[in-house]
């Protein structure tokens, strides 16, 4: 009995020269990788049956593949239109374009292959470079961040927000102007933009001030007062104002309440300085429905307590002084610019109604705010001293 034996084909052997010629054939070879897929082994006639069925296989592919033209991107499905279509003149074009293509691609190929060293080298260069750079901007910023943590966000934004009025600018151009007046000018007769009741406006440097954080921080139109589409950069409420012929204030109604810091219109009572009382001329009118949530004013005007929402919320800045100073001198050279442009003043009764209707606002926002405080105070459960023991 032989002891030369193949267990992974299950064949003997009567030397030993023979077992090693039968590892090295191809039915030993797959019947090793059917063993490491955990399939069983096949016999030596199965094994020539599979080689016979592969090649003509392969011969079928490479016949459907004789009938492909790479240079055009064809395929034929028979062979005298491939032979055909070799001769064409259009083929010969473009296996010209075909084989130009080829070339620049291998030599492009052989230079980067040249190349890859010395740019994997300098990748880690980079890439150890730009590591020790992030990680030093991240402690950078941590400081900062430290820094900064005691710092108001109004008073950042105030550090942020370039007001075009400091330097003379114009609130619905980029025009500068050489001073304060200039510039009123420049936006009188360019803008067609008046200050309304100029007479009893007692800080004018101070209200077009605050209508350039308006429209150049808030991004809100004048006229619209956020009634309006909202707009993203000063360059699209700019041109909206110009366009629609929005560079005016909005001073009626509701609105009259935004602007009451600016205003006085005591001097249009020609008993005010004998001790008359302002509200005392016209008597109030009640609520429409009775309630406290909408208001009569002197005018006619019916408001409700949501409409003035957005100027309850708002926070005086506390660098702004509490009490506005008169600028008499300033509001005369205004005033003679408006009038030699045919600018007329605004009349006693209707500067007189202004002033009710500021007068009622003020007194209505006060007692809502009250309001606010004594609910804000019932939420508040538990007290404590507010001492250092």
């Amino acid at each position: 009995m032989s002891s030369f034996t193949c267990l992974n084909c299950g064949v003997r052997f009567a030397t030993a020269e023979m077992q090693r010629e039968h590892y090295k054939t191809h039915w030993h070879r797959y019947n090793l990788k059917r063993k490491l897929a955990e399939l069983p082994p096949v016999s030596v006639e199965e094994f020539e049956k599979r080689v016979i069925q592969q090649k003509s296989d392969d011969a079928a592919a490479q016949q459907d593949q004789s009938l492909y033209c790479k240079a055009c991107r064809k395929v034929f499905k028979s062979k005298n239109a491939h032979d055909n279509h070799l001769d064409s003149r259009k083929h010969q074009d473009n296996l010209k374009r075909y084989l130009e293509q080829a070339s620049q691609e291998s030599a492009a190929a052989a230079g980067s292959s040249s190349a890859a060293v010395m740019d994997a080298e300098i990748e880690v260069t980079v890439k150890s470079t730009r590591a020790a750079e992030r990680a030093a901007a991240a402690a950078e910023d941590e400081a900062q961040d430290e820094d900064m943590e005691d710092v108001d966000s109004d008073e950042w934004e105030d550090v942020e927000f370039d007001n075009p009025i400091e330097r003379n600018g114009c609130i619905f151009c980029p025009h500068e102007s050489e001073d304060l007046l200039s510039n009123i000018k420049h936006m009188s007769v360019k803008h067609s933009f008046f200050i309304p009741d100029a007479e009893y406006c007692v800080d004018v440097e101070g209200l077009l001030a605050y209508l350039a954080e308006k429209v150049c921080r808030d991004y809100i139109c004048l006229w619209c007062n956020e009634r309006g589409r909202t707009f993203y950069s000063v360059d699209a409420v700019r041109n909206h104002m110009t366009e629609k012929g929005h560079c005016k204030m909005l001073h009626e109604g509701a609105a009259l309440a935004e602007y009451v810091d600016f205003f006085d219109y005591s001097t249009s009572y020609p008993d005010h300085e004998e001790g008359m009382d302002v509200d005392a001329e016209l008597e109030t009118p009640q609520a429409i429905d009775g309630d406290e949530y909408q208001l009569v004013l002197p005018s006619g005007n019916v408001i409700g307590h949501r409409s003035l929402l957005r100027y309850y919320k708002q926070r005086i800045n506390p660098n702004r002084a509490v009490v506005v100073k008169k600028s008499t001198q300033k509001l005369h050279k205004v005033l003679a610019q408006y009038r030699s442009l045919g600018w007329t003043s605004t009349q006693q009764e209707a500067a007189a109604r202004n002033a009710r209707d500021m007068h009622v606002m003020k007194r209505q926002q006060a007692k809502l705010m009250q309001q606010v405080g004594v609910k804000a105070n019932k939420l508040q459960q538990h007290y404590r001293p507010q001492v250092n023991f």
